[in-house]
């Protein structure tokens, strides 16, 4: 059974085997923890991320993709785009906010990491609300976690207090 904590502080500064970015589908970094995340990693991931690009077309909403990790301490980067609340229903944006972490935990076992940590994806300016993302996390990683062992951590690393108690009120049930 995967392991599953809480704690407030800059993903940027983790040192998993693999972190987890909120990306935007152009994978080009921008504001929130994309922007932290491209920033502390240096120019590696932007190249990394335009080549996929270039490749595959921009990212869609749900799905996942690796780059390495450059300057980050961390050995990789998993970049996944959250949904935005008000262009979908509830029910829609709940399911694409799984799928953002199923896929993310698929892409970290395809990459032999046994540590992952995620950020609150969605809840900066996608507007998803705070307890109703952490729900989704919290429920999706537990129940996936049951059914997969190759992942022994999975740690949200929350940017402020708030988002931490939410978290740590879900784990503690």
């Amino acid at each position: 059974m995967t392991l599953l904590t809480a704690l407030a502080g800059d993903i940027t500064t983790v040192s998993f085997d693999a972190i987890v970015n909120a990306a935007n589908s152009r994978l080009v970094g921008g504001g929130g923890v994309d922007g932290a995340i491209h920033r502390a990693g240096g120019p590696v991931i932007l190249e990394e991320c335009q080549a996929w690009v270039a490749e595959n077309g921009p990212l869609p909403t749900g799905k996942a993709m690796v780059t390495g990790a450059g300057r980050l301490p961390c050995g990789k980067v998993i970049h996944t785009v959250g949904p935005i609340w008000a262009d979908h229903t509830p029910v829609q944006a709940r399911s694409l906010l799984a799928d953002c972490y199923r896929n993310s935990l698929e892409l970290a076992v395809v990459e032999d990491c046994a540590t992952l940590a995620f950020p609150n994806i969605s809840t900066g300016v996608y507007g998803f609300p705070k307890e109703e993302a952490a729900g989704v996390a919290v429920s999706t990683v537990r129940s996936w976690g049951r059914h997969r062992g190759a992942i022994e951590e999975v740690v949200f690393v929350c940017f402020n207090e708030e988002n931490l108690m939410i978290y740590s009120e879900l784990l503690a049930q």
